[in-house]
């Protein structure tokens, strides 16, 4: 595992222990809206016997939908953080005894190139794929792992560039005022157009992409990103600029947060949500 992964699983251990339940009410919500999607595609009667994998299990919230909605089939759950498959393990041991689950802490980028061909008829993931650092080489190991080519399915739920657009304006605006090359502070989210790329290149077809705009309220920008950091999703593309200190940069985009994006609860803060399907090609 590379130092950016050993990072990422760092951050994501930290948050196992209740903090990410506690403040991730966007990703419950994708969990949902995807559980919903799957249903329509695979009947739980029909297609009772499933082999399915799970990508980024975290701490199990869409293992425990897919256990309930398909009682019968294999699942292998797998994540990066120990600490978040410990947690998942805890949930689904509570509320779903005797499911057949796999439970497996490997990064998906080392993994799916060792795993057995055609071992999958759908694969699913939930707010993880904005992580991958090589996409189209994952993505075609993930196509190779579905069966029946054709048939397998690929489904996932991941965030679009619109997502923290208030915090990233303010964050530029504060750049520009010091005469400063804005930088990045958060990851960077592919379009719709771009996985529609990403997923033609590792050989998928018949892509279908759902986007929806879902909006949460804090009090102020600290009570955000404290919420940010309390699911381990606190990494930052951004370098050092030399003349501009960390505590100048807060305070600059808390003062522009404010300004531009309160609204009388407090703050708005967006998400661009992607929900996006894909076949195995023949």
């Amino acid at each position: 595992m590379n130092s950016r992964k050993q990072m990422i699983s760092r951050q994501f251990n930290r948050s196992a222990a209740g903090s990410y339940d506690r403040h991730a009410n966007v990703q419950r919500t994708m969990a949902d809206q995807l559980s919903q999607s799957l249903l329509h595609e695979f009947s739980p009667k029909a297609d009772a016997a499933l082999n399915i994998l799970e990508i980024g299990c975290g701490t199990g919230a869409l293992t425990e939908r897919l256990a309930n909605d398909w009682p019968d089939a294999i699942i292998t759950a797998l994540d990066l953080a120990p600490e978040m498959i410990n947690a998942a393990k805890h949930r689904i041991g509570t509320v779903c005894k005797g499911s057949n689950i796999r439970f497996l802490s490997a990064d998906i980028e080392e993994w799916a190139p060792i795993a057995a061909s055609g071992s999958f008829d759908f694969i699913v993931a939930n707010a993880c794929f904005q992580w991958l650092s090589h996409p189209v080489d994952t993505l075609f190991h993930l196509r190779r792992l579905l069966r029946s080519e054709g048939e397998g399915m690929l489904a996932f739920a991941t965030f679009g560039p619109d997502t923290f657009h208030e915090l990233h304006e303010s964050f530029k605006a504060v750049y520009l005022a010091s005469g400063k090359v804005p930088q990045r502070h958060g990851l960077s989210f592919n379009s719709t157009s771009e996985w529609n790329y990403l997923l033609e290149q590792a050989g998928f077809t018949s892509v279908q992409v759902a986007r929806s705009i879902q909006t949460e309220v804090f009090v102020s920008p600290s009570e955000f990103l404290h919420a940010v950091k309390a699911v381990g999703a606190s990494t930052s593309e951004a370098a050092v600029t030399p003349g501009i200190s960390s505590r100048s940069l807060i305070t600059g985009m808390y003062k522009e947060y404010k300004n531009k994006f309160s609204i009388p609860a407090g703050i708005g803060v967006t998400y661009e949500l992607l929900f996006i399907q894909a076949l195995a090609a023949r």
